[in-house]
């Protein structure tokens, strides 16, 4: 599978990377097996990239991606982990299923960009995971907490840098803009931008890309099918988490329909559409199970003619000055 180094560093990250909150419980519990069958498919399509957060099941996505990849040399895999939310330990019961995870509520999550709770954080997810280092750190959904992560939680991650306990630092978030400020003000590695880069919603164009190309900064994205819209484009289908509006769902059936007459698929589309900007590094999707891995890397390797994006283009589905990816000349060549 394609590779990439992220930023000005060594570190790797296939094109396609394997977002672990679904082995977390989001929404729906997972047993232990079909986690571990969902990781080993991932190695199995030869993904390499694999990203988790203390968010993820209050701390079972850590502890299950951990187990599943320890007996994998260590130096074939990159492991991305974030910071800016500890988990403090509760008793009062019940279930995390507020904050979307199926999981009984052990532990309560605690904001905290200060530059002692990024190293308690990375320690505590070290210990989780099972292992002596992760490859990337992202400060995670800081919108709220700008001042803090910039002045505090920034700075700690350049020091964890420099002291070689890390190999590339990043911000992760929902949107594009302060990605963007993050770009321009920081000398961070990476980016992870979720949601803000797919065939349906291209925000991050306008001010994170740019400047991500410009700075040599790697963007990572996630959110492709925009909670689940690209995927299967229906009444009642979602878009960022709420049900689609009845103009984007129109649009996301003409875009299946014109995949479909070109011998493709919407959800191949909407996987090989991020990777035309030359800034983005990789994508991060989520999935649960064995066969959702296989599918979606059947998909990812997927013809997507140049015809393709021509008729999007002509149809006004998206716009005339978006950069679109190239299909390789043996894809290209009458099935």
């Amino acid at each position: 599978m394609r590779t990439r180094t992220l930023g000005r560093t060594r570190v790797p990250v296939t094109a396609l990377g394997f977002g672990a909150a679904g082995i977390g419980n989001l929404y729906t519990p997972v047993g232990d097996d079909a986690a571990r069958a969902a990781v080993d498919a991932a190695w199995d399509a030869g993904v390499r990239a694999y990203d988790t957060a203390p968010h993820y099941g209050i701390g079972l996505s850590e502890r299950r991606l951990g187990s599943a990849l320890r007996a994998r040399p260590r130096a074939s895999y990159t492991l991305s982990t974030k910071v800016g939310r500890l988990l403090t330990p509760y008793e009062g019961g019940g279930d995390d299923l507020d904050h979307g995870f199926a999981v009984p509520a052990t532990h309560r999550r605690v904001w905290d960009f200060s530059a002692a709770g990024v190293r308690r954080s990375l320690e505590d997810s070290l210990e989780r995971l099972g292992l002596d280092r992760v490859d990337v750190v992202y400060l995670h959904d800081p919108d709220d907490h700008a001042e803090q992560a910039f002045t505090e939680a920034y700075p700690e991650l350049e020091r964890l840098r420099a002291e070689g306990v890390v190999g590339a630092i990043g911000a992760g978030m929902n949107q594009a803009e302060m990605l963007a400020r993050f770009v321009r003000d920081t000398d961070l590695d990476v980016v992870l931008c979720a949601g803000r880069y797919s065939l349906l919603d291209q925000r991050a164009l306008t001010g994170l890309l740019p400047a991500a190309a410009e700075r040599g900064v790697s963007v990572v994205v996630g959110g492709v099918f925009n909670s689940g819209l690209l995927a299967d484009p229906k009444p009642g289908a979602t878009f960022d988490y709420a049900a689609a509006e009845p103009g984007t769902l129109d649009r996301a059936l003409r875009l299946k329909a014109l995949a479909e007459r070109h011998g493709t698929t919407l959800r191949a589309a909407a996987l090989a559409f991020p990777l035309g900007h030359p800034a983005v590094a990789g994508l991060l999707v989520g999935t649960r199970s064995a066969a959702e891995v296989t599918d979606t890397a059947a998909q990812f390797e997927a013809r997507v003619p140049d015809a393709f994006w021509q008729e999007a283009r002509e149809a006004r589905l998206i716009g005339a000055d978006i950069p679109v990816p190239r299909a390789s000349p043996e894809q290209e060549q009458p099935a």
